[in-house]
């Protein structure tokens, strides 16, 4: 499939970088990668293969190939906004992948579509501390190296933000198989670090909406909440409490997959995301 790119301004002297792919006229996807300081490249396999839908998978503010800008969720949210009038797509579906997923919460309160269907990929509405995933040997032995990296006394710069996501592979791949396919894919990421910088100096907006669970329960969406059962970064029984809150929403949780789910099971994967979308899934469930 041919890409497209573009330059979307947001406003505030601020540009989105966007992939396009798939047929105008079709139901678009916005998708929103996480990190933040990474870029869209690492969402379009397999998301790429969804041929009879219009692809939309803009880098955020400060990330890939999009304009610096002071960064926050919010902000975040509001450019999403702008690009979604500014390219004219009609109740667009959403996916969020990971901090990702949280800047689609905010986009769905803060600036209400109409949109269509929601994705949870990967994410969660709810804080996140150690305790959530109980005595897990394996995830802290697989956690180290990444820990490891973010420990050490290095400027806030896109390289270290690389080699921590690098070095982070194991903990974020569930199977071994994957994890080589995986850091190739990594090389491919445009790295930056605005981010990190605003978090580092306490300029960074909370990732989650005040009351956000109840005030989504109230929104007019459907949503999937789509996990690996062995994400190490958000729990995977969070997805399956958040589509037990919400209406119009249910939880498919990958078994043999972690926090890069589409990475070690993207066949399942896709296949939840087309089924969603176009309406065949019926129940909450593993698979």
């Amino acid at each position: 499939m041919d890409l497209e790119h573009a330059h979307v301004p947001t406003g505030d002297g601020v540009y989105l970088h966007c992939v396009l792919a798939g047929p105008v006229d079709a139901t678009p996807l916005v998708a929103v990668h996480g990190g933040p300081d990474w870029d869209h490249s690492y969402l379009l396999d397999p998301l790429i293969r969804l041929g009879h839908r219009r692809l939309v998978l803009p880098d955020l503010r400060g990330c890939g190939r999009s304009s610096p800008g002071p960064c926050s969720f919010a902000a975040a949210a509001r450019d999403l906004a702008r690009l979604i009038r500014h390219l004219r797509l009609e109740r667009p579906d959403l996916l969020g992948f990971s901090a990702g997923g949280q800047v689609v919460q905010r986009l769905v309160l803060d600036h209400p579509g109409p949109f269509g269907q929601v994705i949870m990929a990967s994410s969660t509405l709810w804080p996140v501390t150690d305790a959530d995933f109980g005595p897990w040997p394996e995830r802290d032995r697989r956690r180290a190296a990444e820990a490891g990296v973010w420990s050490t006394p290095a400027p806030a710069a896109p390289d270290l933000v690389r080699r921590a996501a690098l070095a982070g592979a194991p903990a974020n791949v569930w199977r071994r198989d994957r994890i080589v396919p995986y850091r190739r894919m990594l090389e491919r990421v445009r790295w930056s670090a605005h981010w990190l910088r605003a978090l580092r100096a306490g300029r960074l907006d909370s990732p989650r909406p005040a009351d956000g669970p109840r005030r989504l329960a109230e929104a007019d969406a459907a949503w999937l909440f789509l996990h690996g059962r062995q994400d190490m970064v958000f729990p995977a029984h969070m997805a399956e409490r958040a589509a037990a809150l919400l209406p119009r929403s249910r939880a498919v949780v990958l078994d043999g997959a972690g926090h890069m789910a589409h990475v070690d099971r993207p066949e399942a994967w896709l296949d939840a995301v087309e089924d969603f979308l176009s309406g065949r899934a019926q129940a909450s469930g593993a698979a």
